[in-house]
């Protein structure tokens, strides 16, 4: 076994159940992103979506909604930041609610930018 699969199973090992259930999500939601190129759909809309926050909504549920609300951004640049803010969950035990608002502030920010470039 190599040296990453070591660790990561290691600090899975550490993990409660919930905090494992979110590190699995994390992981499929990076594949689903690594099988899609990250690439825009050429048929995307100028507009966010109007898609609503349900009142109860994991980080990854809410990474997945933004996504699809705005579909027209480019995944890469955004994933720095949905990373930190998953990790911040994750690992350091941050309320999903405060990260999924400053997730809602960061889509919203991008979206800003990218309709300044144009």
């Amino acid at each position: 076994m190599r040296s990453e699969e070591e660790k990561l199973l290691e600090l899975f090992g550490r993990l409660d159940d919930s905090q494992r259930e979110t590190l699995i999500a994390y992981g499929e939601f990076l594949v689903t992103r690594a099988l899609r190129g990250g690439e825009t759909a050429p048929s995307t809309p100028d507009q966010p979506l109007p898609i609503a926050r349900p009142e109860t909504e994991t980080v990854v549920m809410a990474i997945k909604r933004l996504t699809q609300t705005y579909p027209m951004l480019d995944r890469r640049k955004l994933f720095g930041d949905t990373s930190k803010f998953m990790a911040q969950h994750a690992l350091e035990g941050r309320p999903a609610v405060e990260v999924i608002d400053e997730l809602e502030v960061v889509f919203s920010r991008h979206y800003r930018t990218m309709r300044n470039e144009e």
